[in-house]
């Protein structure tokens, strides 16, 4: 959702600044240039429903910073909010819409002990999360939607809605299910403190035009008009570099709300006791365009309910988890079989879930007996944890025999369909489907194993060699880089001999920049939680080894790659917004389901390349996933219970976890 406020320049829409359908802005690469449309007669038409996910970003905080990035300006408003609300300094207070965390990190370097955020925006949260930690503040940030709000009834004292971030929304209906959602979290006679531009004033008084130099680099050019049925104020605006040239074009839309609209509004739904305090203006040490940020009202609002009824006791969900069967060989696993190591593995896991509070577990691992098992548990079973990344009969192009076994018998589970599975397996059809959505991939051609034509390499050396079919890493090993054909040759015939793969093979151009994953957990379209980014770490691999985490790093513990470590990947901020956004664009278009891991790695210009989307990636202690989660503050047992509660919520809608 929108962050901290469309603050100044009419900037309600530089945070929101969205580009329009075609072209404009859609979460923009970090070298893309930015197609510009020329004048146009109806702004309206070009305004998405939803222009508000992707464009809360560095542009935001640059055209509104003004506002929103001066520490004078948040004092001033945070101290009016205390004014008004008189919390506890143990008060559970929720920053709604909270963007980069600028009211919620002044609230807790006042000495108030339990603040949380939420935005939609990860980029924005990020932000909160990193000066947060820097100061040692313990603030509470997460990304979430507004009109779903990750809280149990009756959580929080008061809430606050700062910097004129309401109003976003297609309908009325939707602004009504976050008030819906504050009256839910808010405590029997808890607070709502709502900060909301005055429409009344902004209606009359909005400039159809504007322009403003934000630095000495950046120029904003603004233009205005309400909509047809005089609710909303639409905007375009097109910030231009002086070097760089024109680096956004975006519309978006706010509704203009009335004092007497929001109070009858408020009042409907549920709240009592509404009082509007005399409108007040903004100032900025720009003093130009202020557009949204202009002059704001300040409502505030009290619960008068009754306690949620208290549940004495937690639901058990049953729930079976799938697994590979030990008893079976497996070609990807070194000597063919599950070893020692492996068990220990499964030892962990069932420890974890052992930990879990409201589930009871369950555990299928025989191939076999598989589809009679499946019949027995069927009655009694909430969901299946399929864990099975495998394969049927640890067969890793069977995998996506799993989940379409479980649909036969009508079992929901987690992770990826067959469909997602059957899409992901394939890494030349990954990489056709990622260049569809215009996300960027390496060069690369396909050969066959059997008959390779070397005469029609398209591509410079350094190439590296992989089956275009299979996971875990099977068959890329530190010979698949390759520096001129007679490596080629041999790496070839490594994939095939070793490794007994005789399918396509992927040559693909070898990047030698940043090898990131970024992970995810939960669902599209609004609770789909990015993971950390992180690198891997090479500083210790012998200087001579290919830096690559392949078959060695993961099954291998005499190669010096078993030693490689993952680090938070650092990546300058439009890179990894560029990146979380191209992520969830995969995720929904590749039809994953509850967490999925997507790989890249830097070209010379630091633009990110998929190299491979992992729909159920590795689940165990020790894997990329887990330690994502580790620096995203939840343990292994904590990652599992968020993947599945995400499964849950799915399957569940009406019943949340």
């Amino acid at each position: 959702m929108k962050t901290s406020a469309p603050v100044k320049h009419q900037r309600v829409p530089n945070s929101k600044i969205r580009k329009r359908k075609p072209t404009v802005n859609k979460s923009k690469k970090p070298t893309e240039k930015i197609n510009v449309l020329g004048p146009v007669d109806d702004l309206q038409s070009y305004v998405k429903a939803d222009w508000w996910k992707d464009v809360f970003n560095a542009n935001y905080l640059r055209t509104d910073g003004d506002v929103v990035e001066d520490p004078e300006i948040t004092d001033r408003e945070v101290s009016t909010f205390i004014e008004i609300l008189q919390p506890g300094n143990t008060d559970g207070i929720l920053d709604l819409c909270c963007g980069q965390g600028r009211h919620s990190i002044a609230l807790a370097r006042r000495g108030f002990t339990n603040v949380s955020g939420l935005d939609r925006s990860h980029y924005l949260i990020s932000r909160a999360r990193t000066v947060s930690k820097r100061e040692g503040l313990s603030i509470t940030f997460r990304e979430g939607d507004a009109r779903k709000l990750p809280f149990r009834d009756d959580s929080f004292d008061h809430v606050i809605v700062p910097g004129n971030s309401f109003g976003y929304f297609d309908s009325t209906q939707e602004d009504a299910s976050v008030l819906n959602e504050i009256h839910r979290v808010l405590k029997p006679g808890g607070n709502l403190l709502l900060d909301l531009t005055d429409g009344e004033y902004m209606a009359a008084n909005y400039e159809p035009r504007s322009w403003e130099w934000i630095d000495k680099n950046y120029l904003v050019c603004r233009e205005r008009c309400m909509s047809d049925d005089g609710s909303r104020l639409i905007s375009r605006e097109v910030i231009t570099h002086t070097q760089k040239g024109v680096v956004s074009d975006q519309f978006y839309a706010e509704r203009l709300y009335s004092q007497p609209q929001m109070i009858q509004m408020l009042e409907a739904l549920g709240f009592s006791g509404v009082k509007a305090f005399e409108p007040f203006v903004t100032g900025s040490q720009r003093n130009q365009d202020l557009g949204m940020m202009a002059q704001r009202v300040l409502y505030r609002a009290e619960t008068r309910k009754e306690w949620a009824p208290v549940r004495h006791s937690v639901k058990i969900r049953n729930v079976s988890v799938l697994l590979g069967d030990p008893r079976r060989s497996d070609v990807v696993k070194p000597n063919g079989s599950f070893a020692k190591e492996d068990f220990v593995v499964l030892d962990k896991l069932k420890e974890a879930l052992g930990s879990l509070d409201g589930y009871e577990f369950s555990f299928l691992d025989n191939h076999e007996t598989l589809v009679a098992d499946l019949q027995q548990i069927k009655p009694n079973c909430d969901f299946v944890f399929n864990l099975c990344d495998e394969g049927f009969d640890n067969r890793a192009r069977y995998e996506l025999h799993i989940p379409a076994l479980l649909e036969t018998f009508g079992i929901p589970y987690t992770g990826g369909t067959p469909q997602c599975l059957a899409f992901c397996y394939d890494k030349s059809l990954v990489r056709g489907i990622a260049k569809e959505l215009e996300i960027p991939v390496p060069d690369a051609f396909m050969i066959e194993a059997d008959n390779p034509v070397f005469h029609e390499i398209t591509i410079p050396f350094p190439v590296i060699v992989k089956p275009n079919f299979g996971d875990s890493s099977f068959g890329i090993t530190q010979n698949c880089v390759c520096r001129d054909i007679v490596e080629l040759e041999a790496a070839i015939c490594e994939i095939k001999e070793r490794f007994g793969y005789s399918q396509t093979i992927l040559v693909e151009q070898f990047l030698t920049g940043k090898d990131i994953s970024a992970g995810f957990i939960g669902n599209m379209p609004n609770d789909l939680n990015p993971l950390p980014v992180i690198e891997e770490d090479y500083s210790g691999l012998p200087v001579d080894y290919p830096k690559i985490c392949g078959y060695e790093a993961k099954w291998d513990p005499a190669s010096p790659y078993w030693n490689l470590k993952s680090v938070p990947a650092g990546l300058p901020e439009d890179v990894e917004s560029f990146l979380i956004a191209s992520c969830r664009r995969l995720f929904e278009r590749l039809e994953c389901q509850d967490y999925a891991r997507f790989d890249w790695r830097l070209d010379n210009n630091g633009t990110p390349r998929l190299l491979e989307a992992n729909p159920n990636p590795g689940w165990c202690w020790d894997g990329h996933l887990a330690k994502m989660a580790r620096l995203d503050r939840s343990d292994y047992s904590g990652m599992l219970k968020r993947i599945l509660d995400a499964g849950y919520d799915r399957i569940f809608p009406g019943n949340r976890s």
